[in-house]
């Protein structure tokens, strides 16, 4: 069975999660918080199988506060479910979390024109349009457009075939090579203990597997495993998974934390990177200090700049170092997004080129050694 990771996107109160529980059946606001405030302030969790197809969703909360959380669900999808009201349009947190997509490499999703029974026809017409015109010359230029009604339930079976298409199209995640596991969720269950979930980016994991927590380097022994819901001896790339952790508190491995095979990698405090500034975002000055998003792992930053130590201009790509407060397990190849401090706002984005480099170069061998 193919696995696919659907992840939501769009502006609070936009109906994100309404929808994922109109397709799956699944509340994915699981905080009491949530519950009663009316909106998703952590990452949820849902499933559908079709066929051939098995669907894992990742619903993220869509308020500016806590795009953080967002950052750490969108980090593991393949494909978006972009989530917009059809009486409100293109609001804030539409730019900024497919701002998000965009770098983090998506390649394709499907558009749902939620709330489309509180408009009037001409007007959903007119959004549409507009849609285009925003979404032209991207990933989601014309990715399928579905008017639909978490509440009434219009246009849902259309949005299912929709996701099922793209699905489908989509590349499956590789189960060959070493795994990784980018912890989002750790807790304990009663009769189990230890018990952390995450997506599987990569490779396969076993039952009685030795695996190591990365930061930190410890070894632990797995005693089970779940993918969406039920036992399993074997999780495979692309799988939403649950891995039941022997000798180990919850306390000790946060969100943020990989699972690799051990003795393969280490964590690194200093990467190279291509990275884009957004047209948005003011100039990046050498020694900026940001926030850096990469997996579920988020820490601060400082900027060094290797091709020229003149401002980032927004809108530019150029090569640069990112000096990590906290270290994290980083490959390259990896994608990260990077955000401001104050205003706490996504200012762009890019590619990790080297996780270790030989940081006693000039800076003008730094760069010619990372355009090569």
């Amino acid at each position: 069975m193919k696995n696919i990771i659907v992840g939501t996107a769009g502006h609070i109160d936009h109906g994100k999660t309404a929808l994922v529980r109109a397709l799956t059946g699944i509340d994915t606001d699981r905080l009491k918080e949530e519950k009663e405030r009316g909106i998703s302030i952590d990452l949820g969790f849902a499933h559908l199988e079709h066929e051939e197809l098995r669907l894992g969703f990742v619903d993220v909360p869509g308020h500016e506060r806590f795009v953080k959380n967002m950052l750490a669900g969108a980090a593991g999808i393949d494909i978006v479910l972009f989530v917009i009201a059809a009486d409100e349009s293109v609001m804030p947190q539409t730019r900024e979390h497919f701002e998000i997509c965009r770098l983090l490499g998506l390649r394709s999703g499907v558009l749902a024109l939620n709330k489309a029974d509180l408009v009037e026809p001409d007007l959903l017409e007119l959004v549409k349009l507009e849609l285009a015109e925003f979404f032209k010359g991207t990933f989601l230029d014309g990715a399928p457009v579905v008017a639909v009604s978490a509440k009434t339930g219009l246009g849902l079976a259309e949005l299912k075939t929709a996701l099922v298409d793209c699905a489908r199209q989509a590349p499956a995640r590789s189960a060959d090579g070493p795994f990784r596991l980018p912890i989002d969720r750790s807790f304990t269950l009663h009769g189990f203990g230890t018990v952390v979930t995450g997506t599987l980016a990569r490779g396969s994991l076993n039952a009685e597997d030795e695996v190591e927590a990365l930061p930190g380097g410890r070894r632990l022994r797995v005693r089970g495993l779940q993918v969406h819901g039920g036992a399993v001896t074997q999780a495979t790339a692309g799988q939403r998974t649950a891995v039941n952790l022997a000798s180990v508190e919850a306390s000790e491995l946060g969100r943020g934390t990989t699972l690799v095979p051990p003795r393969l990698f280490r964590a690194t405090s200093a990467v190279e990177c291509r990275f884009e500034l957004l047209s948005s975002a003011v100039p990046l000055k050498h020694g900026a200090p940001v926030h850096f998003h990469s997996g579920t792992a988020e820490t601060e930053a400082e900027v060094r700049l290797m091709e020229s130590l003149g401002p980032v201009a927004p809108g530019a790509s150029v090569l640069l170092r990112f000096l990590l407060r906290s270290p994290l397990q980083l490959l390259p190849g990896d994608r990260f997004i990077v955000r401001m401090f104050s205003p706490v706002v996504t200012i762009g984005g890019g590619v990790v080129v080297e996780n270790s480099p030989p940081l006693r170069l000039r800076r003008a061998a730094v760069a010619q050694r990372l355009r090569i």
